[in-house]
């Protein structure tokens, strides 16, 4: 991502917004691009009246959140077909439902664009904004995406805890410096439920992603997701981990 410009307005919530503009436009992996246009355009039965998103996909919440939930990548017929991050599929609805009954979200589904969902002191980002072939990423798409992250968490400014989904996320994240440990600690290792807390008063809490891999085969549960967001809010109202 190029630097960003001097233009640029100083408010963070404008920032915010430009950023996931510029996103929108961002052609800097090829495979992805191709990949992306071709399920916008071939689609699948069921979707085959859907006009798709078909670009990258921005984060999407409340832009004074205190919680930061951070996926893989928008799925082909998902955020790649509603234009929102992990709406229209089945990760999502998990990940709704759960931010729902912990108080994040106004609603237990995201079905598209219009249907009214909001968070509430809770912003979804991912690791990487494009749909990727058969949900894998090349770590040369993750550090081509990573720049965007790195913005967001700068202009997250009352950001207190983030739940990485899955270890990709997990390590996306330990890599920023605001995520360090402290001098001669070792780098925790991913583990659903844990958490971690930095010397800067940040937050990481690790959960194995809502994928139907995940879901369908019971490594994850609802009431093991439920857990995961019932601590974050502990954390935010203070409550001891």
């Amino acid at each position: 991502m190029e630097t960003i410009a001097s233009t640029w307005p100083t408010d963070c919530h404008a920032q915010l917004r430009q950023l996931m503009e510029e996103l929108t436009s961002c052609h800097r992996c090829p495979r992805l691009v191709a990949w992306r246009q071709l399920v916008a355009e071939v689609k699948v039965k069921r979707f085959a009246q859907e006009l798709y998103w078909g670009k990258p996909v921005p984060s999407f919440g409340d832009l004074d959140a205190q919680l930061l939930v951070l996926g893989l990548a928008p799925a082909a017929h998902g955020g790649n077909r509603t234009g929102r991050v992990f709406t229209g599929d089945r990760s999502g609805d998990w990940l709704y439902r759960a931010l729902h009954r912990a108080g994040f979200a106004s609603q237990p589904e995201s079905l598209n664009l219009s249907d009214g969902l909001y968070l509430k002191d809770c912003y979804i980002a991912a690791v990487a904004h494009c749909a990727p072939p058969e949900n894998k990423l090349l770590p040369s798409e993750v550090l081509n995406c990573h720049p965007y992250l790195v913005r967001e968490l700068e202009l997250l400014t009352r950001l207190k805890v983030v739940v990485a989904l899955g270890k990709i996320a997990w390590d996306a994240l330990l890599r920023e410096p605001r995520f360090a440990m402290p001098k001669g600690t070792p780098k925790p290792k991913f583990g659903h439920g844990l958490v971690v807390d930095f010397p800067n008063g940040l937050y990481l809490v690790g959960s194995y992603h809502p994928s139907q891999q995940n879901t369908f085969t019971g490594k994850l549960t609802e009431p093991m997701f439920d857990a995961v967001f019932t601590q974050a809010k502990r954390i935010l109202e203070g409550s001891k981990i």
